[in-house]
């Protein structure tokens, strides 16, 4: 009664669609920019907005995308849902857009978290008219929410604190500032780890004609545990069984030491009628993440890595039959990562997946008898998968010519054939593309010093003349284990650095996923080994074959271990380079074993700790440290760090400079206090870019 009751409320409410606008600061809307010399500008790139997601909902025929519009002035964003429909002619046009995150689809209602962190329901959206409601009764902000299939429940992720703070321990103390630290993962990513996400399962309920919570329940009352899982875990991480009765969620039950040296996560089925809570996965030793019932509720899928401790293990799209336990590895074979899926139908699943470095859709049939897999898109992109309306699939692509847009295509799992057809449905930075000329990518196959092909992406300026000598980038790639795909980046941009008339060099060195897992595992405990060597040859091969390269005009940049590789490189590059640039990087891997929050980390890829004196693996690692080789440092190099940067320590950056300059090489450093591994905010993006191109300038041009 209790649901139809509730259904029957919101599908009565109806008014006028309203801002829900701070009290203070307006919204920001899409910038107008005017651009000058018909090349891509920082200010242009942060004038772009960004399309994040898109939703399509099966039972309102209708699509939900979230973007985000900066504005420099402020050093502020802002996030906007837009609901729009296919009209008659196939074009996507809006039905309605306001300020909100997270947005989801249920029973035809787009739900949604607004600027105050509460979840809010929006019913009636027609023609620009709809009504806001928001959930009453749970007091914590909001980060996250699933309804249950019955419309009776509703999971919400919050904050819970986990740690005692200094003032809790001494309430007569209020300024102390200083914290008292009892074990391992006490910092993570950008934050003092104080609190944890935890999964609230709660009633919902119609009083006076609005919708409540009553009645909610931690799921992990009592304990440190997180899930979804920091630091960058979402609501993809729990699902609802199709029949409301089953909740599966994702959690490393680990805590402190054994937290930090552990990717040993599992996915757990809680039993709201019995309150009992059931690990699906154990036994198996790396992380269990995502799960997603079929709609019949017949299969659970989730991701699935096999090796505890090793986070760039294989990525594999694993089912299991809830009746008879059956399980099944539906992605044997094709040695690469699930980076995300979702069910289309009861036999079908769509995922995507790096190869040969780009990222494509792929469809997958759970029937054994049929051709399993299939490749859905093609082409020089990389695809984000969406969900499906019927036969046609909406996705995200971008490529490094092109942000975030909206494309559709159709596809039949009859014939297992690749629809070469795709319709572009959002054109958000027309405006920027239609006033500046991109530069052109091309792949090419080079031989490694091990007589292996790499595939090394040529990135070359707008107007490219042939006839003329170029200045050249060797572009580092962090992770390690993250691909050279076409990805778009709003700083670590290669049209940016196309535009400023380079030519870049992207290697997919050894340690990427995408060719293989030999490939990609072939890194871990040889940091200064191949991988480095695979750099030379990218940069030296196309040196010595195109006469339009300035030999003399040699620059190297990364970031992460893009960062590590430079200061590796300015020990050994043999005057290769004429300029550095190393962002959040590695110097001393002695200190950062010791100083990076996550331990199996540190653990796997340098192959253990550097006072075991046996391990012929740890010991190799640690001798190829960057700063035992800055006596032979000879080349300018500008050295960048954020001090929020819990993953490796501002210090590193800081050592490096100062290394630098005690060695009488020029050298400059670049310190964001409010950063992190990341330079997220605008002002200081473009302070980035202004300060990375001013320092290549000065060596290459």
């Amino acid at each position: 009664m209790r649901k139809i009751i509730l259904m029957a409320t919101i599908a009565l409410l109806a008014s006028a669609c309203q801002l829900k606008i701070g009290k203070n600061k307006k919204p920001i809307t899409k910038p107008e920019i005017t651009i000058k010399g018909g090349r891509l500008t920082p200010e242009a790139l942060w004038a772009m907005g960004r399309i994040n997601s898109v939703h399509p909902d099966e039972h309102s025929q209708k699509i939900a995308y979230t973007i985000s519009y900066f504005s420099v002035e402020e050093n502020r964003s802002t996030s906007w849902i837009r609901i729009c429909q296919l009209d008659t002619n196939g074009k996507l046009e809006l039905v309605d857009q306001f300020v909100g995150h997270s947005p989801a689809w249920h029973k035809g209602m787009l739900c949604y978290i607004n600027k105050e962190n509460k979840l809010v329901m929006r019913h009636g959206v027609k023609c620009g008219y709809a009504k806001e409601d928001v959930i009453r009764g749970f007091d914590k902000d909001i980060e996250g929410f699933l309804f249950s299939p019955d419309s009776n429940k509703v999971i919400l992720i919050a904050q819970v604190k986990t740690i005692s703070s200094t003032e809790d321990k001494h309430p007569d103390l209020p300024l102390a500032s200083g914290r008292v630290v009892d074990d391992l993962m006490y910092k993570h990513w950008d934050e003092w780890t104080e609190t944890a996400p935890h999964p609230f399962l709660c009633d919902l309920e119609v009083a006076y004609g609005r919708i409540k919570t009553a009645n909610c329940i931690d799921l992990l009352e009592g304990t440190p545990y997180e899930s979804p899982m920091k630091p960058f875990g979402g609501v993809e991480q729990l699902a609802w069984s199709p029949d409301s009765k089953q909740i599966a969620y994702t959690c490393r039950k680990k805590n402190g030491l054994e937290y930090a040296v552990s990717t040993n996560s599992d996915i757990y089925l809680y039993d709201i009628e019995t309150d009992t809570h059931t690990n699906l996965t154990e036994g198996n030793g790396g992380y269990d993440t995502n799960p997603s019932y079929s709609p019949n509720g017949e299969w659970i899928a989730w991701q699935s890595m096999a090796r505890d401790g090793y986070e760039s293990d294989e990525n594999r799209l694993m089912i299991q039959n809830l009746k008879t336990g059956e399980k099944r590895f539906l992605t044997e074979g094709m040695e690469t990562n699930v980076d995300s899926y979702y069910w289309k139908d009861n036999n079908h699943l769509v995922f995507n997946a790096v190869w040969h470095a780009t990222t494509m859709l792929y469809e997958v049939n759970i029937d054994k008898s049929k051709n399993n897999v299939t490749c859905l898109t093609s082409g020089q992109y990389d695809y984000v998968p969406g969900g499906n309306i019927g036969d046609v699939y909406y996705c995200l692509r971008h490529s490094m010519i092109e942000a975030n847009e909206i494309y559709c295509f159709t596809h039949s799992s009859q014939t297992d054939q690749q629809d070469s057809t795709i319709t572009q449905l959002t054109y958000e930075n027309d405006n920027i593309y239609s006033q500046i000329e991109m530069g052109t990518v091309e792949p090419r196959w080079q031989t490694t010093s091990d007589n292996k092909q790499m595939l090394t992406w040529i990135i070359y300026p707008p107007h490219f003349d042939p006839t003329k000598k170029y200045p050249t980038l060797l572009y580092c790639e962090g992770g390690p284990q993250s691909p050279v795909s076409q990805f778009w980046s709003f700083r670590w941009n290669f049209m940016m650095m196309a535009a400023n008339d380079y030519i870049i060099v992207a290697p997919n060195r050894r340690g990427l996923p995408g060719f293989g897992n030999e490939w990609n595992e072939q890194i871990s405990g040889d940091y200064g080994g191949q991988c480095m060597k695979d750099y030379l040859t990218a940069i030296d091969e196309f040196v010595a074959n195109e006469p339009y390269v300035d030999k003399e005009r040699l620059g190297c940049v990364g970031a992460s271990f893009g960062g590590f590789s430079v200061y590796w490189l300015a020990g050994h590059h043999d005057k290769r380079f004429k300029a550095f640039i190393a962002h959040d990087g590695i110097f001393n891997m002695e200190m950062q074993y010791l100083e990076t929050e996550e331990k199996w980390f540190a653990n796997w890829d340098m192959g253990g700790a550097y006072w075991d004196k046996d391990n012929k693996i740890a010991q190799n690692t640690f001798a190829n440290s960057p700063h035992h080789f800055v006596d032979k440092w000879d080349t300018p190099i500008l050295c960048i760090h954020g001090e929020k940067d819990y993953r490796i320590l501002a210090n590193q950056g800081m050592a490096a400079f100062d290394a630098a300059k005690m060695r009488g090489v020029d050298a400059q450093l670049l310190i964001f206090p409010d950063e992190n591994h990341w330079v997220l905010k605008p002002q200081n993006g473009i302070l980035w870019q202004r300060t990375f191109f001013a320092w290549l300038d000065k060596y290459l041009k």
